[in-house]
């Protein structure tokens, strides 16, 4: 979709009005990464209508399902240019956004992007999302996580859930075999303090599409998140 049937599908699937330095800020940001992307790696995706279908309405697509104007913190583990965080940081500026990556020239760049659109309230953390896990200024500190092509779910969970407050939410935004990948997670999922509460099935223009929404049910037990690596080499099983 182009930029107009971006604006035009977002108003309509969330009842906003989207701001002229909204779009300005997404118009933006398109640009930044498209920059950025000759210097680092951030994205395969290069043109324009993709990038709006594939990066921001996906994105976004988080929105449809979830009131955002009442969340507010949401931490993104491993978002590389910002997806799926800060396209909904544009769209609901009161969020405070915490992003975790690993690549300390995606921070920086995060940084600039930051600066360039005039966001507020976004803290990017170079770390593992495992070291960040057991940081008690972060565990258990967030309503919202959220990953996005970071890993397979029984890695994710690991990763995300610890990081969750109880009655919070870690959404997992998958393409297809999310059926695949939660049969292969239930186990990590209740292990680790979480009830997958529904599997929200979808599409972007004619591609399948999933929100995995798993409730912080109860705290997750302290020797989780392992050490860094560990959740990677040898997932927690079936």
């Amino acid at each position: 979709m182009n930029k107009e049937q971006f604006y035009k599908k977002v108003e309509e699937k969330t009842n906003m009005i989207l701001s002229d330095i909204q779009k300005k800020q997404y118009e933006k940001y398109f640009e930044l990464v498209i920059e950025w992307n000759q210097k680092i790696n951030l994205t395969a995706i290069t043109e324009e209508e993709e990038f709006y279908t594939k990066h921001f309405y996906d994105s976004i697509s988080l929105s449809f399902y979830r009131d955002y104007s009442k969340v507010s913190n949401i931490c993104d583990v491993g978002s590389g240019a910002g997806f799926p965080s800060i396209p909904l940081k544009v769209l609901y500026p009161h969020l405070e956004v915490t992003i975790v990556d690993s690549l300390n020239k995606r921070i920086k760049f995060l940084n600039l992007l930051q600066e360039e659109l005039g966001l507020t309230n976004c803290n990017f953390i170079h770390a593992r999302a495992e070291e960040v896990g057991q940081d008690k200024n972060f565990r258990e500190g967030f309503e919202i996580v959220t990953a996005r092509a970071v890993a397979r779910l029984n890695v994710l969970v690991e990763l995300c859930l610890p990081l969750v407050k109880k009655g919070g939410y870690f959404l997992s935004l998958k393409a297809q075999k999310a059926e695949e990948e939660t049969n292969e997670a239930i186990n990590a999922i209740k292990l680790l303090g979480g009830k997958l509460e529904q599997d929200i099935e979808f599409d972007v223009e004619g591609e399948e599409r999933h929100i995995l929404e798993i409730r912080k049910a109860k705290e997750t037990p302290n020797k989780y998140p392992r050490k860094a690596g560990m959740p990677n080499k040898k997932p927690l099983k079936k």
